[in-house]
């Protein structure tokens, strides 16, 4: 099947009722039939629910689904974007090993990575851009995995995943991609080499602001019993769920198994069915709200480009634009509704235009039906030193706009006004 009939059929196939929706199974917890039948499960033996803090019927139906568009062999849906990050990591790094990523960062996974993990003993090494080579020369024996958004958060960077995927892989160690600006209708990174993916399905995929969400998808192609000294989670049996050898006994879906079984059942970032319901509505409209998202971007980002009070603008629609070829390359020639641009008279201008606005609202969120402003210096990245501002791709003066599905000409309209008030006193 396409995309489009994925994301409202599949994974589910109707339950006794013969629900054409997918029910929320709002329950705790599932009866077992006997004690062989509870061991079975709990033995991962035989498939089945237990406990809904681990797996539950909606749920499953939204992994079984996000598995498909990924092209991936299983997927774990957690409580957020960041709950998916953290599992997907700590699944793999343990005090003493280190994580390789690229720089430009969504700011609570730069956080995530330059404070919280560090103290638990697993180094992140940043390094000095996107490329490939800059990547590599950061892996050495203790990397457990290379990290990177596929389009950057706000930085609007697209990554080479190919050739990024190749320095992983040449090193033995996966390749984690979040795709949660691009969306598995833009971009499938497992078709480029990635081995996992990051979904927050918050965003784009929830697609109205109301759902907190994440997912990880495993490719299922990654070799982990060639390395059972790198990664022993996956090659000894696991003290933490009755022994169970993951590489040997799930050699297609090893890492979401392992990530269910250890991380989420053990420490409990779940998604609630009620927000998984939520999370398949917003899928099923998905491919219809990208074309009015993008559409409406690519109107916005040539009025800015053609607007004296606007010093530049990061939309890699533009030929100009840095990563334009990348985008040809990896989008197919799409450009995500997520663009940046620095008004004349830079950080107090941005400000201004900021507290201007009246329609977008001042929101750290994106991939809303409602188009969305922030300012990344002051709000998501304000924690940075200006030398790790750059590094991520944001200036000073960096605005960014996530844009939704309003009239285009209302959108317009506050922008100028905006622009008139936040260039008005600039020299």
């Amino acid at each position: 099947m396409h995309d489009e009939t994925v994301a409202i059929h599949g994974g589910y196939e109707g339950d006794s009722t013969r629900a054409v929706a997918v029910p929320i199974y709002q329950t705790i917890a599932h009866d077992f039939v006997d004690h062989e039948h509870a061991g079975a499960i709990f033995d991962l033996e035989q498939p089945g629910f237990h406990y809904n803090r681990i797996n539950n019927p909606t749920n499953q139906v939204l992994e079984r689904r996000l598995a498909a568009l990924e092209g991936g062999t299983a997927a774990l849906t957690v409580s957020s974007g960041m709950a998916a990050i953290s599992y997907a990591l700590l699944n793999l790094a343990v005090a003493g090993t280190n994580i390789v990523t690229t720089p430009q960062l969504y700011g609570s996974t730069y956080t995530y990575f330059a404070h919280m993990l560090p103290p638990l003993g697993i180094e992140v090494r940043f390094a000095a851009d996107d490329r490939a080579e800059s990547i590599a020369a950061l892996i050495d024996g203790q990397t457990r995995a290379v990290f990177c958004e596929t389009v950057g958060n706000p930085a609007g960077n697209v990554i080479d995943l190919e050739e990024v995927a190749a320095v992983a892989h040449a090193r033995g160690v996966p390749l984690i991609a979040d795709n949660t600006v691009a969306t598995p209708l833009m971009l499938k990174p497992i078709d480029y080499g990635a081995d996992v993916v990051i979904e927050s399905l918050t965003k784009f995929i929830g697609g109205h602001g109301t759902t907190l969400g994440g997912a990880i998808i495993d490719a299922g192609r990654f070799p982990w019993a060639d390395y059972p000294d790198r990664f022993p989670m996956f090659n000894n049996p696991e003290p933490a769920f009755h022994g169970v050898v993951f590489a040997t006994e799930f050699p297609d879906s090893a890492f979401v198994v392992r990530a269910r079984s250890v991380p989420l059942r053990n420490t409990g970032s779940t998604l609630a069915p009620f927000n998984a319901f939520l999370i398949l509505q917003g899928l099923e409209t998905l491919s219809l709200r990208l074309d009015r998202h993008e559409a409406n971007a690519r109107m916005i980002a040539a009025a800015l480009r053609e607007d004296p009070r606007v010093d530049w603008v990061g939309y890699a629609g533009f030929p100009e634009h840095p990563y334009y070829e990348l985008a040809q390359r990896y989008l197919k020639g799409r450009v995500p509704s997520i663009l940046t641009f620095g008004p004349k008279g830079g950080y107090d201008a941005a400000i201004r235009f900021f507290d201007a606005v009246k329609l977008f609202k001042r929101l750290v969120n994106l991939g809303d039906a409602k188009s969305l402003v922030s300012h990344s210096a002051s709000t998501t990245h304000r924690q940075l030193k200006p030398d790790e501002l750059r590094a991520a791709g944001i200036e000073p003066e960096t605005i960014r706009l996530s844009v939704g599905l309003e009239h285009i000409d209302d959108l317009l309209e506050d922008i100028d006004q905006a622009l008139a008030v936040a260039t008005r006193s600039s020299p």
